[in-house]
């Protein structure tokens, strides 16, 4: 099933924007009178039907509306900007697909790139929530200071992860199923001894993601998936 996103069909929006126009219209050779599926990232999917397969506006009717069923977690992944974008990108991507529900980017001592283009991280969501066959997009915010951040958590279980030998504690085992859950990602060379204490300080977990080092991006896509497992078992 190709997935098109329409953000604002609650809002009466009844056409496709010029860029899900043209690869309706023209990659796909999508034609008036022929049925599509359409998400508005808010958890709900729509079969529509074409009526101008317009190249610049694809117009349609709605046929009939699912929602996606909720689940009993929710995962909500924090990370430092990365040095190189690409690596941030392919974060994003990938934790989309895993099924995070938010991720914030944290702002820490040893962050060393500050500027983020989230428009350009908001735009690979979009493409990873239509290609995975999900149809709710996760909100990206941030940067934001690390401190501030942590001191504001609200989530039912509430990690740091930290490369520290004589950590026992694993994220797997640590996570409960059905809850809501923050895992602190952070930049390279991890975090500072201050930031671990202040995250302590405010109900935060210190664990492990296993035995190697792993990279930030890899981490938070290690993160993702142990807590989608955790909620399958």
């Amino acid at each position: 099933m190709n997935l098109f996103y329409q953000p604002l069909i609650s809002e009466g929006v009844r056409h496709l924007d010029p860029d899900e126009s043209k690869h309706a219209a023209r990659a796909l050779r999508r034609r008036a009178g022929d049925i599509i599926h359409i998400t508005d990232g808010k958890g709900s999917y729509f079969e529509a039907r074409i009526l101008s397969d317009d190249q610049s506006k694809c117009t349609f009717e709605l046929i009939k509306e699912h929602r996606d069923p909720e689940t009993s977690h929710r995962i909500h992944v924090a990370i430092s900007p990365l040095s190189h974008p690409d690596r941030l990108e392919w974060f994003v991507e990938k934790a989309v697909e895993l099924g995070v529900n938010q991720i914030t980017l944290i702002d820490c001592d040893r962050t060393e790139k500050r500027h983020v283009k989230t428009e350009r991280l908001i735009k690979i969501a979009v493409g990873a929530m239509k290609q995975s066959q999900r149809f709710t997009l996760p909100s990206i915010e941030g940067p934001v200071p690390f401190e501030a951040f942590c001191s504001t958590a609200k989530e039912d279980q509430r990690f740091i992860a930290f490369v520290d030998a004589a950590n026992p504690l694993h994220l797997f085992t640590q996570a409960k199923k059905g809850k809501s859950y923050l895992i602190c990602i952070g930049p390279e060379g991890d975090f500072t001894e201050s930031e671990v204490r202040h995250s302590l300080s405010n109900g935060f977990e210190k664990v492990s993601l296993g035995t190697h080092r792993l990279r930030s991006e890899t981490a938070g896509v290690a993160a993702c998936h142990m807590l989608d497992l955790v909620n399958l078992s």
